[in-house]
């Protein structure tokens, strides 16, 4: 995949023309780079010039492109439009695509429920929650409900009620009506959402139980259940605290499924911050002889390192590339992991928070999220054919530089003594 790091100038407008330019070749995997590069460069960006969804526009009707490139194009107008709802063009254009008939494939479709859950992230738009519930329905009575990409339209349902809480009550009763393994998963991930950031002891202890269970089959909810016991209790110090010590226990007698996604929660409380119990836990857990656990373990290694440049991480990850040099997958992931150590050179960590985790941004935790749930199926989905999923993390880098300008807006060196 291709992506640009481009600015809103004259110089960015003439270079995605010659970008899409290159793009008219017909390699579908040049396309979509071009059209997922576009959607990054403008994450967190606002302007009047609306880019993204001018080049998206002509790419993404239902029977023009390929899979591949209507895929990328909805990631990408759900990336540059994340958390602005006031982009009903952007709901018009995907919707219609959605509802589309002949229906679009269930990859397709998925990711276009993706896109719209990031620009209406928080907003428990009616329509849409009306629209996933009925195509979540429809799938539970088909002989798909093993697909890995249904997991994203469960995700596109959460963020709608993302840190909403009682408000997410409507949606729960109607997801019971699904049954089987996708209508748990429905109903963790959205209840998870709602609760995220709010320390809800209560939540928390109901997730545990469920992490307790010991299935054999259909444990896919276990590994959300984990995780939203990271994401409820994440914004406060002394919960997070008192979850790696339960994590602890899950640990040593929790299932599989379990054990693969407790790194990564550890991951989420200890984003971009460095703990020495983590690393050490981390650390040990990467050479777990199951293959999901140990690249669950070092792809949270890259999280709780993500922009320090921490010498000790680094040293662990150089370590690990020399320990699966043999082993292309687990190779990929320590290479990911160690990019996001030494994310921005330094001057970029992830932190989907404001003033001091404070306040939530919603998009940023949006962002965040679809990475985690992407990470719980590495074979399919990091090593497979959706690896560009990664990209969504865009939305929780934050700066750590400050850039001076003058009156006119130009930049203006300072000297680090005089600040």
């Amino acid at each position: 995949m291709v992506s640009t790091n481009l600015k809103n100038t004259g110089t960015q407008r003439d270079k995605l023309v010659q970008l899409m330019a290159c793009s008219g070749l017909g390699e579908d995997y040049i396309r979509a780079g071009v059209l997922l590069g576009i959607g990054i460069a403008n994450a967190n960006v606002r302007d009047s010039f609306d880019i993204p969804y001018s080049y998206a526009a002509d790419q993404i009707p239902i029977n023009e492109q390929t899979n591949l490139v209507k895929q990328c194009t909805a990631l990408s107008l759900g990336l540059a439009y994340a958390g602005t709802p006031t982009a009903t063009n952007v709901k018009e254009l995907l919707r219609n695509t959605y509802e589309a008939s002949p229906a679009p494939p269930l990859e397709v479709e998925a990711h276009i429920a993706l896109g719209l859950g990031l620009v209406y992230v928080g907003t428990c738009d009616p329509e849409l929650t009306d629209l996933f519930v009925q195509s979540l329905f429809e799938r539970s009575t088909g002989e798909d409900q093993s697909n890995t990409y249904l997991r994203y339209l469960c995700l596109a349902l959460g963020l709608l009620f993302l840190g909403k809480q009682e408000e997410a009550e409507v949606t729960l009763e109607a997801l019971k009506v699904i049954g089987g393994p996708l209508g748990k998963y429905a109903s963790l991930t959205v209840e998870t959402c709602a609760y995220a950031c709010s320390g809800n002891v209560l939540k928390i202890q109901k997730l545990l139980a469920a992490c307790g269970e010991h299935l054999e089959k259909d444990n896919g909810h276990q590994a959300v259940a984990t995780l939203g016991i990271a994401l409820i209790a994440s914004k406060e110090s002394i919960g997070s605290q008192m979850v790696a010590r339960s994590f602890d226990h899950l640990l040593q007698y929790g299932d599989v499924n379990v054990k693969r996604t407790v790194p990564l929660a550890l991951g989420i409380l200890s984003l971009s911050k460095p703990d020495a119990n983590v690393t050490d836990t981390l650390s040990k857990f990467s050479h777990d002889h199951d293959s999901e656990t140990a690249m669950s373990s070092i792809i949270a290694l890259g999280l709780i390192g993500a922009g320090t440049n921490n010498a000790r991480i680094a040293g662990v990850l150089r370590g690990l590339a020399s320990y699966y040099h043999k082993e292309a997958n687990t190779l990929f992931v320590v290479r990911l992991a160690q990019a996001l150590l030494h994310l921005g050179k330094g001057t970029i960590s992830l932190n989907p928070y404001h003033a001091d985790s404070l306040l939530v941004r919603p998009a940023g935790l949006a962002g965040l999220l679809v990475t985690i749930h992407t990470c719980f199926d590495f074979k399919n989905l990091i090593l497979g054919q959706a690896h560009y999923m990664l990209y969504s993390l865009v939305l929780a880098m934050y700066p750590r530089m400050l850039m001076t300008f003058d009156e006119k807006l130009e930049p203006i060196n300072v000297r680090t003594e005089n600040m």
